[in-house]
């Protein structure tokens, strides 16, 4: 019988370990660095798919014969699901453990990006994609706690860097490719795209992620914490999307989803704050350094996302440039970033992260500053160079945030911290583009109110203007009468667009504020240092790689 036993417990531990590997000695270089590529592999797919999918929404349109407002639910469903997974991102990761849930997001993710693909209709095309947003939501996350508990401190820097660069392939790639294959192809291998990407992905992180030694399993579900998180922060969403399409708070549909959310989410709060095993852990924001950072990325990326934005539109509603040319605007910004990222990944060991943190608030409060310059005959160079300089600054402002974030937080946190960040940097994004669009609606109008009152047709500029214009249309054969009333035309068509470019000046000056404005709360942060490397960890001794916080 104890043969027997001895045997059973053998081969009971020999079948975990090949379903759940887990590193018995230390890591070596090269697989570290595959499972770096097997993470960034599945996060490029994530990021691609969501940008890819807005420029070819036209198609899908016409293919699907649905109208404008049937086809945002393909965006909002997308974003919603997100939202919604992410806070739990942590708590599943101990539930099914960290290597399992990263594969069935893969599968999911891809799955669904075929269903997409082969969707005969609208409303079996929005269902997958919801099913894509729950799969690629934690991909981020789980991705960032993996590299950050995988890597000792002085490589963490660089490695969160390289699959920064991976990232940054989705907003330069996804517009340019994207409406590439849809004018060429068809709007479904957006989606089938992912079938490759997905598949070497699942392959590889199945054969090199493990799981973390430092995860412990929840002992009881928070169903009421499940619930309230679902309904405050789909509902969140939801408000966001539809606030400036529906006039916000004009909306009753709106009204009534923003008030259950702030009732769902506030709930959801006091809930995870008194329960025992909560879905998401809010203490974590009582460490100073990932509070503050929580606060500097939401503020980030909700001007990073909204003047990308800004930008597209401007190119494509004032300059009348094609999503293409749209396109190489932005990606200048893209290139910047992975430059500065890779500079950053070699510096933020070596030098005071708070240092190089500020120095990316500066420059993108610079760029900034330079796009609320634009004016409406501004050439392609004038738009391109500010928008490389913004991704510059980004590039020294993820890095050094995310080291002061997560570094003095405990291992076994570590997953429910990075799902926290992310909360917390989706929110602001979604907040910056809802903002940006409303702002703008709103600033035009003032401009061009006030604009109107300083135009009189009984000025002597007015006249002479309005008679240059009519004699034009004259030329062109057109008769007196109908002539006058296109010169009238036009001129109010000029003024209504210079009231759009001092709209979007107002929204880029105020951007550069925000961004002028972190670099006061940056030094309350505190420095995070590496100590040497130490043959041993004797009693008493620390860990290389283990964080020393000062001053």
């Amino acid at each position: 019988m104890n043969a027997a036993g001895r045997y059973l417990s053998q081969a009971t531990h020999a079948s975990r370990a090949l379903v759940d590997p887990a590193p018995t000695a230390p890591l070596s270089t090269a697989r570290k660095w595959l499972i770096t590529v097997s993470v960034m592999l599945v996060t490029v797919m994530q990021i691609l798919d969501t940008s890819v999918t807005n420029v070819a929404l036209p198609h899908m349109q016409g293919s699907l014969s649905a109208g404008v407002e049937e086809m945002s639910w393909v965006l909002t469903s997308f974003l919603a699901a997100n939202a919604i997974i992410i806070p739990a991102t942590g708590w599943l990761s101990g539930l099914l453990g960290r290597r399992r849930f990263f594969l069935i997001c893969t599968v999911l993710f891809t799955v669904s990006s075929f269903l997409s693909g082969i969707a005969p209709n609208l409303t079996s095309l929005v269902l997958a994609r919801v099913f894509q947003g729950l799969g690629g939501g934690p991909v981020i996350p789980i991705s960032q706690a993996i590299l950050w508990e995988m890597f000792p401190l002085h490589q963490r820097g660089m490695a969160m860097a390289l699959w920064g660069v991976g990232i940054m392939l989705g907003p330069i790639l996804g517009p340019t490719v994207g409406g590439w294959i849809a004018d060429n192809w068809s709007w479904r291998w957006i989606f089938y795209i992912n079938l490759p990407i997905g598949l070497i992905g699942f392959i590889m992180a199945s054969v090199f992620v493990f799981d973390s030694p430092h995860q412990r399993k929840p002992g009881r579900v928070d169903v009421l914490g499940l619930a309230l998180m679902v309904v405050g922060f789909g509902c969140l969403q939801l408000a966001l999307d539809w606030g400036e399409r529906e006039d916000w708070f004009d909306s009753r549909l709106v009204t009534g989803l923003a008030v259950v959310a702030v009732c769902a989410i506030v709930g959801f709060v006091v809930r995870e704050l008194t329960c025992r095993e909560p879905v998401l852990d809010l203490t974590v924001f009582h460490d100073r350094n990932f509070a503050i950072a929580s606060v500097v990325i939401s503020l980030s990326v909700f001007g990073f996302y909204a003047s990308m934005l800004l930008l597209a539109l401007y190119t494509q509603k004032l300059l009348a440039y094609d999503a293409w040319t749209s396109g190489l605007v932005l990606a200048p910004g893209g290139l910047g970033n992975m430059l500065s990222l890779l500079v950053a990944g070699r510096l933020v060991t070596r030098v005071d992260q708070r240092m190089l943190l500020a120095t990316g608030c500066l420059i993108n409060g610079v760029a900034l500053t330079l796009m609320s310059n634009m004016t409406i005959g501004m050439d392609y160079w004038s738009l391109a160079w500010p928008r490389f300089v913004q991704g510059l600054g980004m590039g020294f402002v993820f890095v050094p945030l995310q080291t002061l974030a997560l570094a003095t937080v405990r291992m076994e946190r570590l997953g429910n911290a990075t799902a926290a960040f992310n909360v917390v940097r989706n929110a602001g994004g979604s907040v910056g583009v809802a903002l940006a669009t409303t702002l703008l609606a709103r600033r035009s109008q003032a401009h061009q109110t006030t604009l109107v009152a300083h135009v009189n047709i009984w000025s002597a500029e007015t006249a002479a203007r309005l008679k240059g214009l009519a004699a034009q249309f004259v030329a062109q054969g057109t008769d007196p009468f109908t002539a006058e009333r296109r010169a009238l035309a036009t001129l109010y068509g000029d003024l209504v667009n210079q009231a759009r470019v001092l709209a979007y000046a107002d929204e880029f000056w105020l951007f550069s504020m925000i961004f002028f404005g972190l670099l006061a709360i940056v030094p309350f942060m505190r420095r995070v240092r590496t100590e040497p490397a130490k043959p041993s960890a004797a009693a008493g001794e620390r860990v290389e790689g283990l964080p020393v916080v000062g001053e």
